[in-house]
């Protein structure tokens, strides 16, 4: 077969595949250019996720009608003044976007430049339809109808309006996030769904398109190396989301999805957050032009970096720098099923007994000779559920040979007892605080161990006896393929015959412990490293895994002044808040939560 020009309408149709793959693609491109021309309102409409109608209107700067003419034409554009097409600033230089979509659907192009007068062109799949005056306030309306209508192969292969609304309610989110100084608003079959002011700082608009409680469970991010700024907002480690929908990443304005940085964040929260569980962050990183590659991908949605490890260097030290900042804090989402669970037992009222000058509130059960009285009070308040007889409930009490510290100046309050020899309960000056003693530990043991890493390496303690752990022989190799890993870290282990290995010393910090679990687990923590780590994060994941075994146990009874040590060390120690799993360490029911519990408010 010769080889012959393909038809306009053809090549336009192949562009369009490139950039319109779905409703929510074909928005991104419209609302970029909306962007581009200087708007500071931008208005959404969709019809069936997108399908049936996209509408975007802005106020920008318009176009006269010689330039719609061109817009409308493959690879004219206004992005690319200088011809240079590493130094793009825009958003992009689609000049195939328009006629891409135009080819696909039917396009109404509606514009006005200040001064001048609207004028309006329809494109109906690659056809000028007609064109004509038009009236309408400075800046551009952009209307696409029928997308892929009578491209039938493509449009067959779309998903239900609900998922196509949902990637595009999504763009529009990334893009509100990159421009706080612009006011977005989102309509979706008559519907509002989505609406900012355009008068709101970086931090209070990703909040408000992603979480309000954002506000309260973050951190700000602000970091500069070589010429590069990280900027943005970091949700603590315990306030995480099982899916990762909710990390927005912005190269130089432009929202992209770029491995390179998702595998930062992931190495950032390393052992603080669980393996199945996501962070929350918003990151804006703005470098020179010259030092990315932005037109890597047809959509623009992924970008190369000239220093990459420099880059991913700076986003784990703007993170982790950010998050040791935060202390002790933790997520302060109380459980909505377990504050269920504290409910007001019902009373039967009745009428005050002839005779009784003041009602009287019993407890179940017969003596009600210390129930107080309350004149003035016209009914009498009983307990009908049944009576039981059971032993009064112990507790114990310690001497108190030091007067307790005052509340006012701990964080984290004043020890008052422990539950289940597992959760000590203390009083702050604002609630009440309960925490995980073994989750709390866990975190103190590896961040010791980290401070005793950054200082060289981790004292260790000779054992008496060498102990003999059996493995399988590929727990053994790894294990000694990391014997100077280990070491570093307090663990000296030696091979022992092809089956066993011999410990000869452990963290000092530890103590002797479980040495056949904590050695079993470090072999299957080795199996799942991904050889791609860096030394520094394979030393984290075995520190973790010695920091669960060297911790205070569920299920031991401390002393008073023990659970005050214990969260004196946790108000000065970095990422307290969460154990080295994700979950937290403790949560507060504040004093107004604590009278909603008694229905006091």
């Amino acid at each position: 077969m010769s080889i012959r020009r393909l038809p306009e309408h053809l090549v336009n149709r192949i562009a369009a595949g490139e950039v319109v793959e779905r409703p929510a693609s074909a928005l991104k491109e419209l609302v970029e250019n909306a962007i581009d021309a200087g708007a500071t309102r931008i208005a959404v409409r969709l019809a069936s996720g997108g399908i049936d109608l996209i509408e975007v209107v802005d106020d920008g700067c318009g176009m006269t009608p010689a330039d719609m003419a061109l817009a409308l034409e493959r690879h004219a554009t206004s992005k690319l003044p200088h011809e240079e097409i590493d130094q793009v600033t825009t958003l992009g230089f689609r000049g195939e976007a328009l006629p891409s979509i135009a080819s696909v659907a039917r396009l109404t192009l509606e514009s006005r430049v200040r001064g001048g007068d609207g004028w309006r062109r329809v494109v109906d799949n690659g056809a000028l339809a007609e064109e004509g005056p038009a009236a309408l306030p400075p800046g551009t309306r952009v209307l696409v109808e029928g997308l892929f209508g009578k491209v039938p192969a493509r449009r067959k292969f779309l998903r239900t309006a609900r998922a196509e609304y949902g990637a595009s309610l999504d763009i529009v989110r990334r893009l509100a996030m990159a421009r706080p100084d612009i006011a977005f608003s989102v309509e979706h079959d008559g519907r509002r769904a989505l609406a900012t002011n355009g008068a709101e700082d970086r931090p209070a608009r990703v909040a408000a398109l992603t979480d309000r409680a954002l506000a309260e469970n973050s951190v700000g991010v602000d970091l500069e190396r070589e010429g590069v700024r990280l900027g943005g907002v970091a949700g603590l480690p315990t306030f995480n989301r099982g899916v990762a929908d909710h990390q927005y990443l912005f190269v130089n304005g432009r929202p992209v999805k770029d491995r390179l940085l998702m595998g930062a964040i992931r190495g950032a929260y390393a052992e603080m957050i669980a393996r199945d569980r996501h962070p929350v962050v918003a990151l804006f990183l703005d470098l020179p032009a010259s030092e990315v590659d932005v037109n890597v991908h047809p959509a623009k949605t992924e970008v190369r970096f000239r220093e990459p490890q420099m880059i991913r260097g700076l986003i784990v030290s703007g993170l982790r720098r950010a998050l040791d900042e935060a202390g002790h804090r933790s997520s302060q989402r109380p459980n909505e099923d377990a504050l269920a669970a504290w409910q007001a037992e019902p009373l039967d009222r009745h009428p005050r007994e002839s005779g009784d000058p003041s009602p009287t509130l019993a407890p179940s059960g017969s003596d009600r000779s210390w129930a107080p009285a309350f004149a003035g009070v016209t009914e009498r308040v009983y307990d009908r559920r049944p009576t039981f007889t059971m032993p009064p409930p112990a507790a114990r009490a310690e001497p108190a040979y030091a007067q307790l510290p005052d509340t006012i100046q701990h964080p984290l309050g004043v020890a008052r007892g422990q539950v289940a020899k597992t959760y000590i309960v203390a009083e702050a000056e604002d609630g009440l605080v309960l925490v995980d003693q073994h989750a709390a530990h866990e975190r103190l043991v590896l961040e010791r161990m980290r401070a005793a890493l950054a200082g060289g390496r981790v004292a260790s303690q000779a054992l008496l006896i060498a102990e003999v752990i059996e493995l399988d022989e590929p727990a053994c190799d790894r294990l000694e393929a990391r014997l100077g890993e280990l070491t570093e870290l307090g663990l000296e282990l030696e091979r022992f015959g092809p089956r066993a290995m011999l410990v000869r010393a452990t963290p000092a910090m530890l103590g002797r412990g479980d040495v056949t679990g904590l050695v079993t687990d470090l072999a299957d923590e080795l199996a799942a490293f991904d050889q791609a780590l860096s030394l520094k994060e394979r030393l984290d994941h075995v520190a973790a895994t010695m920091a669960c075994h060297g911790s205070v146990r569920a299920g031991r009874v401390l002393s008073v002044a023990e659970m005050n040590a214990l969260l004196r060390e946790m108000e000065v120690t970095p990422h307290s808040g969460q154990c080295n799993h994700g979950r937290p360490t403790w949560v507060k029911l504040a004093h107004g939560d604590i009278e909603k519990l008694f229905g006091r408010k």
